[in-house]
């Protein structure tokens, strides 16, 4: 595909996924059903890579092995390749290469046990502040490498923690380059005995009244395996993280550990401006496609 054509193809915004329509032998948007088998989603009980965690999806919700998972975060999504999860959650009814679609991306920190003494002590306001000045060095740094800016405006729904469960969330909001509505990351930290699983949910702020109704049935269902679990810490052996809860939320520590910051501050912005980047969909989805349609001709 020549240059100019691709720029063609990402300059229809509104365009989904397309598939041949084997019978009309014209281009149809594909079903959120073909993109996901295209996907090899999986739903049920999942145990997630090196048996740190389970997830016990009901019917609304399906899972991407962390191949699947780079496949549409880099050709559906448009975010640089090389990005380290353990897959991502979407929901069910949903085509996550269209407008509606969103999903969760699950990481892992393996920085030891945090203590949650903190907990009731964090200024949340004097954090949201810090935080502010610290994207604004972040969104120059990605303007740099060549994609837009990115700035964080406030708090979608305020830091939380449940302290029977371990779990930690809150959601920001981005203004992002590029886009007409402002990027939501709704994020979700599950402590564990020897670190914390990360699930961030990628959308746009038109869908957080969506987010913040799925969000809670999936923390609900996602626990550390025995022995990976908060409450078997062994202070006599484990390892204790450098870092505390306000660290784990502002994400300081997360430029110091590496590729964290850099792989979310592109997650944040690059789901709703890249959404519909079609020449690339084409070309990452096209074999499962074409052997669809040649299974049907035949």
């Amino acid at each position: 595909m020549t240059k100019t054509s691709a720029l063609l193809l990402l300059a229809f915004t509104s365009l989904p996924l397309l598939a041949q329509d084997p019978n009309a032998g014209e281009e149809a948007p594909a079903s959120a059903a073909e993109v996901l088998t295209a996907l090899n989603a999986q739903g049920g009980t999942i145990t997630l890579p090196g048996d740190i965690a389970t997830l016990q999806l009901a019917s609304n919700f399906v899972y991407l092995t962390p191949e699947n998972a780079e496949t549409l975060l880099v050709e559906g999504w448009g975010n640089p390749p090389g990005n380290e999860t353990l897959g991502m959650v979407l929901p069910a009814g949903l085509n996550p290469v269209a407008a509606e679609g969103w999903g969760v991306v699950i990481t892992y920190n393996e920085d030891g046990y945090i203590s949650d003494a903190e907990a009731d002590e964090i200024d949340y306001d004097a954090l949201l502040a810090d935080m502010k000045e610290a994207s604004i060095a972040e969104s120059e740094e990605r303007v740099e490498m060549g994609y837009g800016s990115m700035l964080l405006t406030g708090w979608a729904e305020p830091p939380r923690y449940d302290k029977a469960t371990h779990k930690y969330y809150w959601a920001q909001e981005f203004d992002t380059d590029g886009s007409e509505i402002n990027s939501l990351n709704y994020n979700i930290r599950v402590l564990g005995r020897q670190g914390v699983l990360n699930l961030n949910a990628i959308a746009g702020m038109n869908q957080i009244a969506t987010i913040k109704s799925e969000m809670p049935d999936l923390l609900a269902v996602t626990e550390f395996t025995d022995g990976n679990r908060y409450e078997q810490f062994d202070a006599n052996t484990d390892k204790v993280a450098e870092y505390g809860l306000a660290a784990l939320i502002a994400g300081g520590v997360a430029a110091k550990m590496g590729l964290f910051a850099k792989l979310f501050a592109l997650l944040i912005a690059f789901k709703k401006v890249a959404f519909v980047a079609v020449a690339a969909l084409i070309g990452g989805f096209s074999k499962f496609f074409g052997k669809k349609s040649n299974k049907t001709e035949g």
